[in-house]
């Protein structure tokens, strides 16, 4: 077995305990604009989480297509849950660190009543699933986005359709990637190096390139270094991509959020790109980009989060800070992509699997499977100590799938 995938397996799962433990990830949901979103725009007012509940339809879903021994080559588990509506009506779902291979119905030679998967399983770190009329159907051949060098990969984050070039007739897929690279501690998950949008062909997913748009190499301090795409929104024929730092040193343990944005048609094109600095929109060597939302200490979010327009409003959702980030989903809101940010306001505690040492985070919502005032969200679980979690994510594969809920915003009070 090669290095590198000894290394993954030790290390168990990336950016799930990443986020979970240190930085408590966030959500931003992209749902349709509906116009303004100027400072006390129409509609623009608080928002909260009202009311939730699980969608066990979706959960059982993925169970159902990680659990069939038919396929052995197939998505069994994974992090990083996004998903994007083609224009055939597919939907694709994109994962971070995944696990391949056959599983087992119980029981398990661990002892527990829970389906397994031997311990070499193969794990990649990153891949596709195809869903159609609400069923898996199949993984694209994975890992679907190749890693960019030894102790180097890529990781998918948020992905949009839109035209090839400003005004072109044929549409493409476009997906951000986070490239990271293998690190000592405290960068056990990764040292976050730069942010590429790949393109890919419709309707047959192929991977045409991809292309750095936000080298962050340079930047001698690891947790200063600044992906984008955890998230994105459309307003005004522009594409709003929110991006965070990982903010792991122990003086700084809530991370911030940033925001650049690019002409609709345009995000492989690197010089497109302009990014929020105070009130200006910026190249990156006229000045760094600042944060659009954290203190650094009371309020923040984790490098992975989603924006949602609400009735005029913009609701952001994140683990919340502190202890309570492990099981609480926080939430944001604004009148503008740009802020000012306000909150945190009432979250929620989704379901956890009882009696395991589990952590939430990750939480997203998804558009395509969203209506009027309810959002679909998903969050992911995984073991809570970094050392043990391959094992523990071979006792029990259940642990780290995505988990779904049906939620409603409601006015803040």
């Amino acid at each position: 077995m090669p290095d590198a995938t000894r290394a993954r397996q030790r290390t168990g799962t990336g950016l799930g305990v990443l986020l979970a433990l240190v930085l408590g990830a966030v959500l931003l949901t992209a749902l349709p604009d509906d116009g303004g979103g100027r400072e006390g725009g129409a509609g623009c007012g608080p928002r909260s989480v009202g009311s939730w509940s699980a969608a066990k339809g979706l959960t059982a879903e993925f169970a159902r297509y990680g659990d069939d021994p038919a396929r052995t080559d197939d998505w069994t588990g994974g992090d990083g849950t996004r998903s994007v509506r083609l224009p055939d009506g597919r939907l694709l779902w994109l994962f971070s660190d995944t696990y391949l291979g056959q599983v087992y119905a119980p029981p398990n030679p661990f002892g527990e009543s829970a389906t397994w998967r031997e311990a070499s399983a193969p794990m990649v770190r990153n891949s596709a699933v195809v869903m159609r009329g609400g069923r898996l159907e199949r993984t694209l051949p994975a890992p679907l986005f190749a890693d960019p060098g030894p102790n180097r990969w890529r990781w998918p984050v948020a992905a949009r359709v839109e035209p090839r070039s400003p005004g072109a007739r044929e549409r493409v897929l476009r997906v951000v990637l986070w490239v990271r690279s293998a690190g000592q501690p405290p960068w056990i998950f990764g040292v976050p190096e730069a942010t590429e949008v790949a393109t890919l062909a419709l309707p047959d997913l192929r991977v045409e390139s991809a292309v750095p748009v936000f080298d962050q190499r340079l930047v001698p301090d690891p947790s200063r270094r600044v992906l984008f795409g955890t998230t994105l929104v459309e307003r005004g024929g522009w594409t709003y991509v929110f991006g965070g730092d990982d903010g792991q040193a122990a003086s700084r343990p809530v991370s911030r959020a940033y925001l650049a944005r690019v002409p609709v048609g345009r995000l492989a094109e690197p010089g497109a790109w302009r990014y929020r600095s105070g009130r200006a929109w910026v190249r990156p060597a006229a000045a760094r980009p600042r944060p659009v939302l954290g203190d650094g200490r009371r309020t923040g979010v984790g490098s992975a989060f989603s924006v949602a327009r609400v009735a005029g409003t913009y609701v952001l959702f994140t683990m919340a800070a502190g202890p309570a980030g492990l099981t609480t989903v926080a939430s944001y809101w604004a009148c503008s992509p740009e802020g000012p940010w306000r909150g945190p306001a009432k979250g929620f505690s989704p379901a956890l699997p009882p009696g395991a040492r589990v952590a939430a985070y990750n939480p997203q919502t998804h558009p395509a499977l969203s209506g009027p005032g309810r959002l679909v969200l998903s969050y992911d679980v995984n073991w809570l100590a970094p050392d043990g979690a391959a094992a523990q994510l071979s006792r029990n594969v259940s642990l780290y799938r995505p988990r779904f809920v049906t939620l409603r915003a409601a006015p803040a009070r």
